[in-house]
């Protein structure tokens, strides 16, 4: 009897290659080319060398590079794993939130793409019926919940579009510097710029933390409203 050789990391390659192409194969490859190279890596070509197969191909399953975009909107927010609703809608609401912060960060360069998308993705219609239901069920008005939802925006998502980019690494000295050149004009931002970046200041702004301080405030606040109706 004839022992079959195991497979090679070259032969599981060919082997990959040879599978048959489809529209989920296609988005599962642009994802994670998006998640090496950044999105600003994917074009058809580029993706069409990933699958192995002649850039044609592709449009047997996708239009185009925007019906790709679409594509990988939807994945990456089909991983996002719903919470029952439960007695406490706070606690539950966080801990979706924060499910899906836990995908947005396994995949950085999804915010910019998912804010850019001009059609109303199923994946995501899926996901805010889903918020809707954890409202309605801990006790908010549908005209409150719509409210909410609005007040949320991207968080609900797990990311937030910020004034700023104020995540570098500033050094004393350079915050010292750029304090200088504010303080005559702008005293309040010198005043901030010295505050974030000094030790036994207010330290490095740290994302996770500025998001979560947002996002309990926004939730105080809706319990409050929705214990007064």
């Amino acid at each position: 009897m004839r022992v079959p050789l195991p497979s090679t990391p070259e032969s599981a390659s060919a082997s990959a290659a040879r599978a048959p192409l489809s529209k989920e194969r296609v988005l599962r490859a642009a994802v994670a080319l998006a998640d090496g190279a950044g999105v600003e890596a994917l074009s058809m070509r580029k993706l069409a060398q990933t699958l192995g197969v002649e850039a044609m191909s592709l449009y047997n399953h996708v239009r185009n590079k925007e019906d790709v975009l679409d594509g990988i909107v939807d994945a990456v927010i089909g991983e996002i794993e719903l919470c029952p609703c439960g007695a406490d809608w706070r606690t539950t609401l966080r801990q979706q939130v924060f499910s899906a912060r836990r995908v947005l960060l396994r995949h950085p360069w999804a915010p910019p793409v998912i804010e850019s998308r001009t059609r109303t993705s199923p994946a995501v219609v899926r996901y805010v019926d889903a918020i809707i239901g954890l409202l309605r069920a801990g006790g908010f008005s549908i005209e409150l919940a719509h409210h909410a939802i609005h007040v949320l925006g991207s968080r609900i998502l797990g990311f937030t579009q910020d004034l700023f980019d104020d995540t570098a690494e500033v050094t004393p000295e350079t915050a010292a510097v750029i304090a200088r050149e504010l303080a005559e004009h702008y005293p309040h931002a010198a005043e901030m710029a010295l505050a974030v970046s000094h030790e036994g200041g207010l330290g490095g702004c740290d994302d996770e933390v500025e998001f979560a301080f947002g996002l309990d405030l926004i939730l105080d606040g809706f319990e409050r409203l929705r214990a007064s109706t």
